[in-house]
Protein backbone atom coordinates (compact mmCIF):
# COMPACT_ATOMS: atom_id res chain seq x y z
CA UNK A 1 0.00 0.00 0.00
CA UNK A 2 1.58 3.66 -1.04
CA UNK A 3 0.07 6.81 0.31
CA UNK A 4 0.53 10.20 -1.48
CA UNK A 5 2.27 12.37 1.52
CA UNK A 6 3.03 16.73 1.01
CA UNK A 7 6.79 15.20 0.07
CA UNK A 8 6.34 13.32 -2.68
CA UNK A 9 5.41 9.05 -2.67
CA UNK A 10 7.54 7.79 0.28
CA UNK A 11 6.85 3.86 1.92
CA UNK A 12 4.82 3.89 4.86
CA UNK A 13 6.65 0.97 6.25
CA UNK A 14 10.18 2.68 5.74
CA UNK A 15 9.73 5.85 3.85
CA UNK A 16 13.27 7.42 4.92
CA UNK A 17 15.59 4.82 3.08
CA UNK A 18 13.22 3.61 0.15
CA UNK A 19 13.11 0.22 0.96
CA UNK A 20 10.79 -2.42 2.53
CA UNK A 21 12.59 -3.46 5.39
CA UNK A 22 11.46 -5.46 9.02
CA UNK A 23 12.55 -2.91 11.60
CA UNK A 24 12.70 -2.85 15.43
CA UNK A 25 9.64 -2.76 17.60
CA UNK A 26 9.52 1.51 17.24
CA UNK A 27 9.56 0.50 13.38
CA UNK A 28 7.02 -1.81 13.76
CA UNK A 29 4.60 0.93 16.08
CA UNK A 30 5.47 3.38 13.59
CA UNK A 31 4.10 1.80 10.70
CA UNK A 32 1.13 0.53 12.43
CA UNK A 33 0.50 4.18 13.51
CA UNK A 34 0.58 5.47 9.56
CA UNK A 35 -1.73 2.92 8.68
CA UNK A 36 -4.43 3.64 10.97
CA UNK A 37 -7.60 5.31 9.86
CA UNK A 38 -10.98 5.49 10.80
CA UNK A 39 -12.59 5.67 13.75
CA UNK A 40 -9.12 3.98 15.37
CA UNK A 41 -7.22 6.32 14.12
CA UNK A 42 -9.25 9.42 15.88
CA UNK A 43 -9.74 7.78 19.34
CA UNK A 44 -5.50 7.29 18.97
CA UNK A 45 -5.00 10.66 18.28
CA UNK A 46 -7.59 12.11 21.09
CA UNK A 47 -5.84 9.64 23.17
CA UNK A 48 -2.05 11.04 22.23
CA UNK A 49 -3.40 15.11 23.52
CA UNK A 50 -5.44 13.71 26.78
CA UNK A 51 -1.89 11.63 27.52
CA UNK A 52 0.22 14.53 27.55
CA UNK A 53 -1.72 16.20 30.37
CA UNK A 54 -0.25 13.80 32.64
CA UNK A 55 2.55 16.39 32.44
CA UNK A 56 0.54 18.98 33.99
CA UNK A 57 -0.21 20.07 37.40
CA UNK A 58 -1.38 17.81 39.84
CA UNK A 59 0.02 15.08 38.10
CA UNK A 60 3.63 16.05 37.16
CA UNK A 61 4.89 13.48 35.07
CA UNK A 62 6.75 14.67 32.15
CA UNK A 63 7.77 11.48 31.02
CA UNK A 64 4.43 11.30 28.80
CA UNK A 65 5.57 13.53 26.67
CA UNK A 66 7.86 11.06 25.21
CA UNK A 67 4.51 8.56 24.36
CA UNK A 68 2.13 11.19 23.14
CA UNK A 69 4.22 13.33 20.49
CA UNK A 70 5.89 11.19 18.33
CA UNK A 71 2.30 9.70 17.94
CA UNK A 72 1.77 12.90 16.73
CA UNK A 73 4.94 13.12 14.53
CA UNK A 74 3.66 9.73 13.70
CA UNK A 75 0.42 10.57 12.52
CA UNK A 76 1.25 13.40 10.64
CA UNK A 77 3.57 10.98 8.43
CA UNK A 78 0.47 8.97 7.88
CA UNK A 79 -1.68 12.20 6.59
CA UNK A 80 -3.03 10.72 3.26
CA UNK A 81 -3.18 13.84 0.92
CA UNK A 82 -4.45 13.99 -3.14
CA UNK A 83 -2.04 15.95 -4.95
CA UNK A 84 -4.83 16.86 -7.32
CA UNK A 85 -7.00 18.76 -4.73
CA UNK A 86 -6.53 22.59 -3.71
CA UNK A 87 -4.27 23.61 -0.40
CA UNK A 88 -7.10 23.77 1.57
CA UNK A 89 -8.08 20.37 0.99
CA UNK A 90 -4.54 18.98 1.02
CA UNK A 91 -3.98 20.66 4.35
CA UNK A 92 -7.42 19.62 5.89
CA UNK A 93 -6.43 16.12 6.87
CA UNK A 94 -3.57 17.64 8.39
CA UNK A 95 -5.34 20.01 10.59
CA UNK A 96 -7.86 17.11 11.94
CA UNK A 97 -5.21 15.50 12.78
CA UNK A 98 -3.98 18.49 14.87
CA UNK A 99 -7.22 19.32 15.78
CA UNK A 100 -8.53 16.08 17.59
CA UNK A 101 -4.93 16.14 19.55
CA UNK A 102 -6.10 19.41 20.75
CA UNK A 103 -9.08 18.19 21.70
CA UNK A 104 -8.11 15.30 23.59
CA UNK A 105 -5.84 17.73 25.14
CA UNK A 106 -8.01 20.38 26.15
CA UNK A 107 -10.73 18.28 27.32
CA UNK A 108 -8.67 16.10 29.73
CA UNK A 109 -6.64 19.71 30.97
CA UNK A 110 -9.88 21.53 31.41
CA UNK A 111 -12.75 19.32 32.72
CA UNK A 112 -12.85 21.09 36.21
CA UNK A 113 -13.86 24.34 34.53
CA UNK A 114 -17.34 22.55 34.46
CA UNK A 115 -17.13 22.88 38.48
CA UNK A 116 -17.56 26.71 38.38
CA UNK A 117 -20.94 25.98 36.70
CA UNK A 118 -22.52 23.85 39.62
CA UNK A 119 -21.69 26.17 42.45
CA UNK A 120 -25.05 28.13 40.85
CA UNK A 121 -25.94 24.93 39.24
CA UNK A 122 -29.47 26.11 38.40
CA UNK A 123 -28.43 28.70 36.62
CA UNK A 124 -25.55 27.44 34.76
CA UNK A 125 -25.72 23.39 34.75
CA UNK A 126 -26.65 23.74 31.51
CA UNK A 127 -23.87 25.19 30.19
CA UNK A 128 -21.35 22.52 31.46
CA UNK A 129 -20.94 21.13 27.92
CA UNK A 130 -19.52 24.50 26.43
CA UNK A 131 -17.35 24.52 29.07
CA UNK A 132 -15.95 21.01 28.76
CA UNK A 133 -16.00 20.28 25.09
CA UNK A 134 -17.40 23.75 23.44
CA UNK A 135 -14.13 25.78 25.00
CA UNK A 136 -11.50 22.58 24.53
CA UNK A 137 -13.14 22.42 20.42
CA UNK A 138 -12.26 26.34 20.31
CA UNK A 139 -8.45 26.22 21.64
CA UNK A 140 -8.56 22.96 20.04
CA UNK A 141 -8.51 25.41 16.30
CA UNK A 142 -4.92 26.66 17.46
CA UNK A 143 -3.28 23.65 17.24
CA UNK A 144 -4.97 22.18 13.93
CA UNK A 145 -3.52 25.28 12.56
CA UNK A 146 -0.20 24.77 13.87
CA UNK A 147 -0.58 20.95 12.39
CA UNK A 148 -1.09 22.33 8.74
CA UNK A 149 1.63 25.40 9.23
CA UNK A 150 3.97 21.79 10.43
CA UNK A 151 2.80 20.11 7.31
CA UNK A 152 3.64 23.15 5.08
CA UNK A 153 7.22 22.40 5.68
CA UNK A 154 6.81 18.57 6.57
CA UNK A 155 9.76 17.16 5.33
CA UNK A 156 11.42 13.09 4.86
CA UNK A 157 14.18 14.14 7.37
CA UNK A 158 13.91 14.01 11.06
CA UNK A 159 14.40 17.52 11.00
CA UNK A 160 10.56 17.76 10.77
CA UNK A 161 9.99 17.63 14.52
CA UNK A 162 11.26 21.41 14.38
CA UNK A 163 8.44 22.35 11.77
CA UNK A 164 6.13 21.02 14.70
CA UNK A 165 8.19 22.90 17.25
CA UNK A 166 8.07 25.99 15.79
CA UNK A 167 4.28 25.80 14.26
CA UNK A 168 2.99 24.94 17.86
CA UNK A 169 5.29 27.69 19.16
CA UNK A 170 4.01 30.54 17.13
CA UNK A 171 0.57 29.38 17.54
CA UNK A 172 1.04 29.28 21.36
CA UNK A 173 1.52 32.90 21.03
CA UNK A 174 -1.10 33.45 19.53
CA UNK A 175 -3.38 31.48 22.03
CA UNK A 176 -1.92 34.10 24.30
CA UNK A 177 -3.16 37.29 22.43
CA UNK A 178 -5.69 37.13 19.92
CA UNK A 179 -9.57 37.37 21.89
CA UNK A 180 -7.96 38.36 24.74
CA UNK A 181 -6.02 35.44 25.08
CA UNK A 182 -5.89 32.35 26.92
CA UNK A 183 -2.40 30.80 27.96
CA UNK A 184 -3.65 28.53 30.15
CA UNK A 185 -1.64 25.17 29.86
CA UNK A 186 0.72 25.94 27.05
CA UNK A 187 2.77 23.16 26.14
CA UNK A 188 5.86 24.17 27.69
CA UNK A 189 4.24 24.04 30.94
CA UNK A 190 4.60 20.25 30.76
CA UNK A 191 8.79 20.91 30.75
CA UNK A 192 8.56 22.52 33.98
CA UNK A 193 6.96 20.21 36.87
CA UNK A 194 10.12 21.54 39.49
CA UNK A 195 11.66 24.66 39.96
CA UNK A 196 14.80 23.58 38.73
CA UNK A 197 13.22 23.19 35.21
CA UNK A 198 11.77 26.66 35.22
CA UNK A 199 14.35 28.69 34.84
CA UNK A 200 14.42 28.63 31.02
CA UNK A 201 11.40 30.67 31.21
CA UNK A 202 13.47 33.45 32.70
CA UNK A 203 15.72 33.77 29.14
CA UNK A 204 12.79 32.37 26.52
CA UNK A 205 9.65 32.81 28.49
CA UNK A 206 7.00 29.80 28.51
CA UNK A 207 6.46 29.93 24.73
CA UNK A 208 10.20 29.13 24.38
CA UNK A 209 9.60 26.10 26.61
CA UNK A 210 7.25 25.07 24.32
CA UNK A 211 9.87 25.14 21.51
CA UNK A 212 12.22 23.14 23.88
CA UNK A 213 9.26 21.13 25.03
CA UNK A 214 7.64 20.19 21.62
CA UNK A 215 11.99 19.20 20.51
CA UNK A 216 12.29 17.34 23.60
CA UNK A 217 9.33 15.37 23.93
CA UNK A 218 9.39 14.13 19.85
CA UNK A 219 12.60 13.08 19.50
CA UNK A 220 11.88 9.68 20.08
CA UNK A 221 10.00 9.92 16.82
CA UNK A 222 13.17 10.14 14.71
CA UNK A 223 14.86 7.30 16.13
CA UNK A 224 13.77 5.03 12.98
CA UNK A 225 14.86 7.54 10.88
CA UNK A 226 17.63 7.50 8.15
CA UNK A 227 18.22 11.16 7.22
CA UNK A 228 19.25 13.86 10.09
CA UNK A 229 18.61 11.20 13.00
CA UNK A 230 22.07 12.03 14.43
CA UNK A 231 21.89 16.05 14.36
CA UNK A 232 18.20 16.13 15.54
CA UNK A 233 19.08 13.81 18.29
CA UNK A 234 22.45 15.48 19.44
CA UNK A 235 20.37 18.43 19.31
CA UNK A 236 16.96 17.55 21.29
CA UNK A 237 19.85 16.14 23.57
CA UNK A 238 21.67 19.24 24.43
CA UNK A 239 18.72 20.78 25.11
CA UNK A 240 17.65 18.77 27.37
CA UNK A 241 20.97 19.01 29.20
CA UNK A 242 20.78 22.68 29.20
CA UNK A 243 17.27 22.99 30.37
CA UNK A 244 18.25 20.59 33.33
CA UNK A 245 21.86 22.23 33.43
CA UNK A 246 20.70 25.65 33.17
CA UNK A 247 18.48 25.20 36.12
CA UNK A 248 20.81 23.50 38.41
CA UNK A 249 23.30 26.09 37.69
CA UNK A 250 21.03 29.32 38.36
CA UNK A 251 19.14 27.63 41.76
CA UNK A 252 23.03 27.06 42.95
CA UNK A 253 24.28 30.54 42.76
CA UNK A 254 21.26 32.26 43.59
CA UNK A 255 20.20 31.10 47.01
CA UNK A 256 17.13 32.87 49.13
CA UNK A 257 17.98 35.54 50.40
CA UNK A 258 15.34 37.98 53.08
CA UNK A 259 14.76 41.72 52.66
CA UNK A 260 15.81 43.21 55.98
CA UNK A 261 12.58 44.17 58.53
CA UNK A 262 9.78 42.82 56.59
CA UNK A 263 6.99 40.03 57.10
CA UNK A 264 4.38 38.67 55.03
CA UNK A 265 1.71 37.29 56.61
CA UNK A 266 -0.40 35.67 54.21
CA UNK A 267 -3.80 34.86 55.01
CA UNK A 268 -5.89 31.80 53.63
CA UNK A 269 -9.74 31.75 54.71
CA UNK A 270 -11.20 29.16 53.22
CA UNK A 271 -14.94 29.86 52.10
CA UNK A 272 -16.55 27.94 50.30
CA UNK A 273 -17.90 29.56 47.24
CA UNK A 274 -21.24 29.33 47.83
CA UNK A 275 -21.41 30.62 50.57
CA UNK A 276 -19.12 34.11 49.90
CA UNK A 277 -21.66 36.28 48.44
CA UNK A 278 -24.32 35.28 50.75
CA UNK A 279 -25.44 38.07 52.61
CA UNK A 280 -26.20 36.71 56.04
CA UNK A 281 -22.73 34.88 55.89
CA UNK A 282 -20.61 38.31 55.33
CA UNK A 283 -20.32 39.01 59.05
CA UNK A 284 -19.04 35.51 59.76
CA UNK A 285 -16.50 35.74 56.67
CA UNK A 286 -15.14 39.08 57.62
CA UNK A 287 -14.81 37.66 61.35
CA UNK A 288 -12.64 35.08 59.96
CA UNK A 289 -9.88 37.13 57.61
CA UNK A 290 -9.79 39.38 61.32
CA UNK A 291 -9.63 36.78 63.24
CA UNK A 292 -6.24 35.30 61.13
CA UNK A 293 -4.82 37.97 60.76
CA UNK A 294 -4.39 38.77 64.16
CA UNK A 295 -2.86 34.91 64.66
CA UNK A 296 0.89 36.47 63.93
CA UNK A 297 2.91 33.56 64.18
CA UNK A 298 1.17 31.75 67.01
CA UNK A 299 -1.19 28.91 66.97
CA UNK A 300 -4.34 30.35 65.90
CA UNK A 301 -7.48 30.40 67.42
CA UNK A 302 -9.08 29.33 64.36
CA UNK A 303 -10.70 25.12 64.38
CA UNK A 304 -8.01 23.97 61.62
CA UNK A 305 -6.13 26.98 61.00
CA UNK A 306 -2.63 26.41 60.80
CA UNK A 307 0.48 28.57 60.91
CA UNK A 308 3.20 27.63 58.41
CA UNK A 309 6.29 29.17 59.42
CA UNK A 310 9.79 30.14 57.60
CA UNK A 311 12.90 27.95 59.78
CA UNK A 312 15.65 29.86 56.97
CA UNK A 313 17.59 31.56 59.35
CA UNK A 314 18.12 34.75 57.46
CA UNK A 315 14.45 35.79 57.88
CA UNK A 316 15.25 38.56 60.15
CA UNK A 317 14.09 37.72 63.89
CA UNK A 318 12.10 40.42 65.95
CA UNK A 319 14.64 41.65 68.29
CA UNK A 320 13.30 43.39 71.62
CA UNK A 321 14.59 46.27 71.39
CA UNK A 322 13.90 47.06 68.13
CA UNK A 323 11.33 48.73 66.48
CA UNK A 324 8.25 45.89 65.21
CA UNK A 325 9.29 44.47 61.58
CA UNK A 326 7.20 46.24 58.60
CA UNK A 327 4.58 43.76 58.48
CA UNK A 328 2.17 42.75 54.92
CA UNK A 329 -1.35 41.47 55.44
CA UNK A 330 -2.27 40.16 52.13
CA UNK A 331 -5.95 38.79 52.16
CA UNK A 332 -7.08 37.03 48.54
CA UNK A 333 -9.02 38.23 45.94
CA UNK A 334 -12.89 39.51 46.89
CA UNK A 335 -12.01 39.20 49.98
CA UNK A 336 -14.92 41.39 51.32
CA UNK A 337 -18.82 40.83 50.86
CA UNK A 338 -19.69 43.85 50.69
CA UNK A 339 -18.43 47.08 49.11
CA UNK A 340 -15.62 48.27 51.69
CA UNK A 341 -16.10 51.95 51.58
CA UNK A 342 -19.79 52.12 52.13
CA UNK A 343 -18.79 50.17 55.60
CA UNK A 344 -17.16 52.96 57.98
CA UNK A 345 -17.63 50.02 60.51
CA UNK A 346 -15.54 47.08 58.62
CA UNK A 347 -12.70 50.07 57.92
CA UNK A 348 -12.34 51.03 61.76
CA UNK A 349 -11.94 47.11 62.84
CA UNK A 350 -9.32 46.48 60.15
CA UNK A 351 -7.62 49.45 62.12
CA UNK A 352 -7.66 48.37 65.45
CA UNK A 353 -6.96 44.68 64.30
CA UNK A 354 -3.72 46.26 62.39
CA UNK A 355 -0.60 46.79 64.64
CA UNK A 356 1.62 49.94 64.28
CA UNK A 357 3.86 49.17 61.33
CA UNK A 358 1.20 46.72 59.59
CA UNK A 359 -0.19 47.06 56.31
CA UNK A 360 -3.05 45.33 54.45
CA UNK A 361 -3.12 44.47 50.79
CA UNK A 362 -7.04 42.92 50.21
CA UNK A 363 -8.73 41.95 47.21
CA UNK A 364 -11.92 43.60 47.14
CA UNK A 365 -14.79 45.35 44.41
CA UNK A 366 -14.46 48.59 43.82
CA UNK A 367 -17.45 51.34 42.80
CA UNK A 368 -17.13 54.13 41.16
CA UNK A 369 -20.75 56.34 41.21
CA UNK A 370 -23.63 56.27 43.74
CA UNK A 371 -24.50 52.82 42.94
CA UNK A 372 -23.89 49.22 41.83
CA UNK A 373 -26.60 49.75 39.20
CA UNK A 374 -25.27 52.60 37.78
CA UNK A 375 -22.00 52.77 38.37
CA UNK A 376 -18.62 51.01 36.91
CA UNK A 377 -17.29 48.27 39.40
CA UNK A 378 -14.07 47.23 39.52
CA UNK A 379 -12.04 44.11 40.91
CA UNK A 380 -9.28 45.53 42.50
CA UNK A 381 -6.39 45.68 45.47
CA UNK A 382 -6.57 47.99 48.20
CA UNK A 383 -3.78 49.30 50.11
CA UNK A 384 -4.70 50.32 53.78
CA UNK A 385 -2.74 51.45 56.67
CA UNK A 386 -2.77 50.87 60.44
CA UNK A 387 -4.75 54.06 60.97
CA UNK A 388 -7.37 52.32 58.44
CA UNK A 389 -6.56 54.56 55.30
CA UNK A 390 -6.83 53.47 52.09
CA UNK A 391 -3.74 54.71 50.49
CA UNK A 392 -4.16 52.79 47.37
CA UNK A 393 -5.47 51.15 45.11
CA UNK A 394 -5.51 49.06 41.53
CA UNK A 395 -7.70 47.70 39.43
CA UNK A 396 -7.28 44.45 37.48
CA UNK A 397 -6.78 45.08 34.23
CA UNK A 398 -7.14 41.56 32.26
CA UNK A 399 -10.41 40.49 33.39
CA UNK A 400 -12.01 36.62 33.04
CA UNK A 401 -14.39 36.74 29.94
CA UNK A 402 -17.82 34.92 30.77
CA UNK A 403 -16.19 34.97 34.26
CA UNK A 404 -16.14 38.89 34.99
CA UNK A 405 -18.10 40.37 31.95
CA UNK A 406 -19.90 38.90 29.28
CA UNK A 407 -18.54 39.58 25.94
CA UNK A 408 -21.13 40.80 23.43
CA UNK A 409 -23.65 41.34 26.56
CA UNK A 410 -26.85 41.91 25.04
CA UNK A 411 -26.56 39.59 22.38
CA UNK A 412 -25.90 36.62 24.33
CA UNK A 413 -28.29 37.89 27.13
CA UNK A 414 -31.14 37.10 25.04
CA UNK A 415 -30.06 33.24 25.22
CA UNK A 416 -29.94 33.13 28.43
CA UNK A 417 -26.03 33.53 29.20
CA UNK A 418 -24.19 35.80 32.30
CA UNK A 419 -21.20 35.93 33.41
CA UNK A 420 -19.92 34.08 36.57
CA UNK A 421 -19.34 36.75 38.56
CA UNK A 422 -22.96 38.20 40.67
CA UNK A 423 -22.74 41.58 39.46
CA UNK A 424 -24.94 43.39 37.12
CA UNK A 425 -23.45 44.21 33.82
CA UNK A 426 -20.12 42.58 34.87
CA UNK A 427 -17.07 44.10 36.37
CA UNK A 428 -14.96 47.17 34.10
CA UNK A 429 -11.80 47.03 33.34
CA UNK A 430 -9.20 48.95 35.08
CA UNK A 431 -6.94 51.99 32.81
CA UNK A 432 -3.19 50.63 33.70
CA UNK A 433 -1.28 48.76 35.83
CA UNK A 434 0.88 50.10 37.91
CA UNK A 435 3.30 48.73 40.73
CA UNK A 436 2.26 49.87 44.34
CA UNK A 437 5.21 51.91 46.48
CA UNK A 438 4.89 51.68 50.37
CA UNK A 439 6.45 52.82 53.16
CA UNK A 440 9.24 50.69 55.21
CA UNK A 441 8.82 47.72 52.30
CA UNK A 442 9.70 47.44 48.86
CA UNK A 443 6.71 47.85 46.10
CA UNK A 444 4.84 45.18 44.83
CA UNK A 445 2.68 44.97 41.46
CA UNK A 446 -0.70 43.53 41.99
CA UNK A 447 -1.97 40.66 39.26
CA UNK A 448 -5.31 40.00 40.55
CA UNK A 449 -6.57 35.83 39.64
CA UNK A 450 -5.69 34.93 36.08
CA UNK A 451 -3.24 38.24 35.28
CA UNK A 452 -0.72 36.10 36.45
CA UNK A 453 -0.63 33.84 33.91
CA UNK A 454 -0.08 36.65 30.86
CA UNK A 455 3.25 37.02 31.54
CA UNK A 456 4.27 39.08 28.80
CA UNK A 457 1.90 41.96 29.76
CA UNK A 458 4.00 42.56 32.57
CA UNK A 459 6.51 45.57 32.09
CA UNK A 460 9.04 44.61 35.31
CA UNK A 461 12.75 44.90 33.34
CA UNK A 462 13.34 48.67 34.03
CA UNK A 463 14.09 50.92 37.63
CA UNK A 464 10.83 52.48 36.50
CA UNK A 465 8.92 49.47 36.85
CA UNK A 466 10.49 47.30 38.95
CA UNK A 467 8.38 46.12 42.09
CA UNK A 468 10.10 44.01 44.56
CA UNK A 469 7.61 41.74 44.21
CA UNK A 470 4.68 40.13 42.81
CA UNK A 471 1.48 39.93 44.54
CA UNK A 472 -1.45 37.13 43.56
CA UNK A 473 -4.64 37.24 45.22
CA UNK A 474 -7.37 35.01 44.17
CA UNK A 475 -10.42 33.13 44.63
CA UNK A 476 -9.98 29.74 42.86
CA UNK A 477 -13.15 28.43 45.03
CA UNK A 478 -14.97 27.92 41.58
CA UNK A 479 -13.37 24.74 41.02
CA UNK A 480 -13.05 23.16 44.63
CA UNK A 481 -10.51 20.00 44.52
CA UNK A 482 -9.81 19.37 40.93
CA UNK A 483 -6.71 19.97 39.29
CA UNK A 484 -7.51 23.41 38.10
CA UNK A 485 -6.23 25.51 41.36
CA UNK A 486 -2.66 23.11 41.01
CA UNK A 487 -2.49 24.92 37.25
CA UNK A 488 -3.41 28.17 38.32
CA UNK A 489 -0.74 27.87 40.68
CA UNK A 490 2.02 26.51 38.21
CA UNK A 491 1.21 29.32 35.43
CA UNK A 492 1.91 31.86 38.66
CA UNK A 493 5.09 30.31 39.42
CA UNK A 494 6.15 29.96 35.71
CA UNK A 495 5.79 33.87 35.57
CA UNK A 496 7.58 34.59 39.02
CA UNK A 497 10.24 33.14 37.21
CA UNK A 498 10.29 34.33 34.02
CA UNK A 499 10.32 38.09 35.29
CA UNK A 500 12.53 36.63 38.74
CA UNK A 501 10.42 38.00 41.31
CA UNK A 502 9.13 36.66 44.58
CA UNK A 503 5.55 35.44 44.40
CA UNK A 504 3.37 35.87 47.08
CA UNK A 505 0.21 34.70 46.73
CA UNK A 506 -3.02 34.82 48.73
CA UNK A 507 -5.89 32.32 47.43
CA UNK A 508 -9.39 31.83 49.04
CA UNK A 509 -9.16 28.04 49.40
CA UNK A 510 -5.63 27.70 48.11
CA UNK A 511 -2.92 27.14 47.10
CA UNK A 512 -1.47 30.26 48.91
CA UNK A 513 2.17 30.24 48.55
CA UNK A 514 5.63 32.70 49.63
CA UNK A 515 7.83 31.63 46.80
CA UNK A 516 11.46 33.35 45.71
CA UNK A 517 12.24 34.36 42.68
CA UNK A 518 13.62 31.43 41.61
CA UNK A 519 10.13 29.07 42.16
CA UNK A 520 11.48 27.88 45.61
CA UNK A 521 8.74 27.57 48.57
CA UNK A 522 9.41 29.54 51.49
CA UNK A 523 5.81 28.65 53.27
CA UNK A 524 2.78 27.67 51.72
CA UNK A 525 -0.40 26.03 52.59
CA UNK A 526 -2.38 22.96 51.23
CA UNK A 527 -5.61 23.06 48.71
CA UNK A 528 -8.95 23.60 51.41
CA UNK A 529 -6.92 24.26 54.52
CA UNK A 530 -7.35 27.35 56.91
CA UNK A 531 -4.70 29.47 57.83
CA UNK A 532 -2.36 31.79 57.91
CA UNK A 533 1.78 31.81 56.22
CA UNK A 534 4.17 34.22 58.11
CA UNK A 535 7.79 34.38 57.09
CA UNK A 536 10.04 37.09 55.67
CA UNK A 537 9.76 39.00 52.32
CA UNK A 538 12.49 37.03 49.57
CA UNK A 539 14.55 39.84 47.66
CA UNK A 540 14.15 40.37 44.53
CA UNK A 541 16.21 38.99 41.71
CA UNK A 542 18.22 40.87 38.82
CA UNK A 543 16.18 41.32 35.59
CA UNK A 544 15.79 38.68 33.79
CA UNK A 545 16.39 38.00 30.06
CA UNK A 546 12.90 37.45 29.73
CA UNK A 547 11.90 40.44 31.87
CA UNK A 548 14.43 42.82 29.96
CA UNK A 549 13.28 41.83 26.42
CA UNK A 550 10.11 40.07 26.44
CA UNK A 551 9.41 37.85 23.54
CA UNK A 552 12.78 38.49 21.58
CA UNK A 553 14.52 35.32 22.78
CA UNK A 554 11.84 33.27 22.12
CA UNK A 555 11.52 34.92 18.27
CA UNK A 556 14.88 34.63 17.72
CA UNK A 557 14.85 30.79 18.68
CA UNK A 558 11.64 30.45 16.60
CA UNK A 559 13.99 31.74 13.73
CA UNK A 560 16.72 29.38 13.56
CA UNK A 561 14.32 26.45 14.80
CA UNK A 562 11.78 27.44 11.72
CA UNK A 563 15.13 28.06 9.23
CA UNK A 564 16.19 24.64 9.63
CA UNK A 565 12.55 22.99 9.30
CA UNK A 566 12.33 25.20 5.96
CA UNK A 567 15.86 23.99 4.63
CA UNK A 568 15.24 20.86 5.12
CA UNK A 569 12.15 20.98 3.15
CA UNK A 570 13.99 22.33 0.42
CA UNK A 571 16.83 20.13 0.33
CA UNK A 572 13.91 17.22 -0.02
CA UNK A 573 12.41 18.82 -2.76
CA UNK A 574 15.47 19.37 -4.58
CA UNK A 575 16.42 15.75 -4.25
CA UNK A 576 13.08 14.75 -5.55
CA UNK A 577 13.40 17.64 -8.70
Amino acid sequence: MRRQHLGGNVSVISRRDGRQREGGLLDRLAGWVLLLEGWRRVVLTIAAGALCTFALPPYNFPAVGFVGFPLLVWLLDGVVVDPGRSLIRRMAPAFVTGWLFGFGYFVAGLWWLGAAMLVDAAAFAAFIPLAVLGLPAILAIYYGLAAVLARLVWGDSALRIFALAGAFALFEYLRAILFTGFPWNEIGVMAAPVPLLMQTSSLVGVHGLTLLAVIVFSSPAVLIDRRGRGPVLVVASALLIFHLGFGFWRMQVNPTEFVENVRLRVVQPNIEQSLKWEATQAESIFDRHIRLTEARAEPSTVPGATIALSSDTKAPAIGAALPPPKTLVIWPESSFPFLLTERPDAIARIADTLQPNETLIAGAARIEGPDIATSRVYNSVYVIDDEGEIVAARDKTHLVPFGEYLPFQEFLEGFGLSQLAEMPGGFSAGAARAKVALDGAPSFLPLICYEIIFPGEIDVGTAETRPGFLVNDTNDAWYGATPGPYQHLRLAELTSVAVGLPLVRSANTGISVVNDSYGRQIGGLALGSTGTIEVGLPRAGAPTLFARFASLPFWLAFAITWAAAVVSRLRMRARID
